[in-house]
């Protein structure tokens, strides 16, 4: 092994991941590696992986699934690290304002090493993507927050909102019980990131898992109620549905641009939810902080990034999205949808939860197998002649028959014993959206709406 430029090179024969040096003044004192596939042309996206505490680059990159996206979607993969002698337990230091504003500590040094990306691959400005875990998803908050300008997107997993600590004490505050800021508090302590800033900020996704004990799964309401308060919406959500079987909601601006997202990850305890397989949707490596379930966030994420839209390769750029799609029918298990016909389609693909469930001929479709009494998304694109998709269309959303909403009222005490809310530190937390229901004792009652299953939101004024 040899070393050129300030690059650690390995063999030529497959991409790998290798240290960088020389990234710039480092004002953080943080380590630079990345992935590029073997062959990426100039202009591709660039994404940032930023890990969690006691984990490192080597054990955050593949096992999250993003070297196999960056392989099959065809972007650049940038995996800062951070070293022990900053931080004994390897966590990105969020907390500290010296190490979260911008122009300063770790987060100039991150920003430094996209620019780095940007000189030695030519890497698109405009597709800069960040997405972290735990401490690695506090930082990802402060990057979007502190350089809006760089990022177009920001995809934060068990994380925290930025600027809700400013010391370490603080920091294990806002980790549990959390900290209960209005959406105009949280929005404008992003807003003071970069006073000057009056662009466009990055789309949001928020993942976080029910039975997370480390970091309280109210930090997802926060940091939605923080996100959708920057992009000028509010916090009810224009769809709400369920991916893979976990409660998923989506907000969009005045535009109808889906700007923020997040996902309830039922009974998954602190970690990154990866689904380890050779699907086309699967993913990952399994450990600690990374739990074996049925659903790759780094996949999710990607797509809701649209890191495999078209300009990959394999797609018609001619072919328009279809127009007119529309749900027709629903039943128990099934959907039936139509839409205009596209003059040059030979046939068309079909899309449920952003995954290609179809390829029809026609211009209208019966999707099957679906549960009943669940809610899912469809998008359809043109396909030409020699099997090129074209763009996709507007997603619609559509819900089958057969299941209606459950509503359960009963004290604090009950609620936790029957599994439907969490308690941490006294206080009393909803399954699924976090709603801070109160003390934990048998004299607060409230009513719980189960919404989708193992998904409760507080209904007291009724069901």
């Amino acid at each position: 092994m040899t070393v050129l430029a300030g690059v650690t090179a390995t063999p030529a024969q497959a991409a790998s991941l290798s240290e960088v040096t020389g990234f710039g003044s480092n004002p953080g004192s943080l380590q630079m590696f990345r992935y590029v596939p073997d062959d990426l042309p100039a202009g591709r996206p660039l994404v940032v992986a930023l890990h969690g505490c006691t984990q490192n680059a080597a054990a955050y990159d593949a096992e999250t699934g993003w070297t196999k996206w960056a392989d099959e979607w065809r972007f650049a993969l940038l995996v800062p690290q951070q070293p022990q002698a900053n931080n004994a337990n390897r966590c990105f230091n969020w907390f500290q304002s010296g190490d979260f504003s911008r122009g300063q500590g770790e987060a100039l040094s991150i920003r430094q090493m996209v620019d780095r990306m940007a000189a030695d691959h030519d890497t698109d400005a405009s597709r800069v993507y960040v997405s972290g875990l735990s401490a690695g998803g506090a930082m990802t908050s402060v990057m979007a927050a502190a350089y809006p300008d760089v990022f177009a997107g920001a995809a934060v997993v068990a994380g925290i909102p930025f600027d809700c600590a400013r010391d370490v004490v603080a920091g294990f505050g806002c980790m549990s019980p959390g900290k209960n800021n209005t959406a105009q508090q949280w929005g404008d302590k992003v807003r003071a990131a970069y006073p000057a800033y009056s662009g466009k900020y990055p789309t949001m996704s928020v993942w976080h898992g029910t039975s997370d004990t480390t970091v309280n799964p109210m930090n997802m309401t926060e940091i939605v109620e923080q996100w959708t308060n920057v992009h000028g919406t509010d916090t009810t959500a224009e769809v709400s549905d369920s991916v893979q079987g976990y409660p998923h909601k989506v907000y969009r601006d005045g535009s109808g641009k889906n700007v923020v997202e997040s996902y309830s990850i039922t009974g998954m305890p602190h970690g990154q939810p990866v689904d380890p397989g050779t699907g086309a949707a699967q993913c990952g490596t399994s450990s600690q902080y990374l739990p074996d379930t049925d659903i790759c966030a780094s996949y999710a994420i990607g797509r809701f990034w649209g890191l495999d839209e078209p300009g990959d390769g394999g797609e018609d750029p001619a072919l328009p999205a279809p127009a007119g799609l529309s749900v027709t029918a629903t039943a128990d298990t099934s959907v039936s949808l139509g839409w205009n016909a596209v003059d040059g389609a030979a046939s068309y693909r079909l899309y449920r939860d952003g995954t290609q469930v179809g390829t029809p001929s026609a211009t209208s479709v019966t999707d099957t197998g679906l549960a009943s009494g669940a809610t899912y998304r469809y998008a359809v694109a043109a396909v030409d002649g020699t099997g090129k998709a074209g763009a996709r269309s507007a997603e619609v959303t559509a819900t089958t028959t057969g299941a209606v909403p459950q509503c359960y009222t009963a004290d604090n005490y009950r609620q936790v014993a029957a599994g439907r809310a969490t308690h941490s530190l006294g206080r009393v937390y909803a399954v699924g959206s976090g709603q801070d229901m109160g003390l934990y004792n048998t004299f607060e009652t409230h009513t719980l709406k189960e919404t989708s299953p193992g998904y409760y939101v507080i209904a007291d004024s009724g069901c």
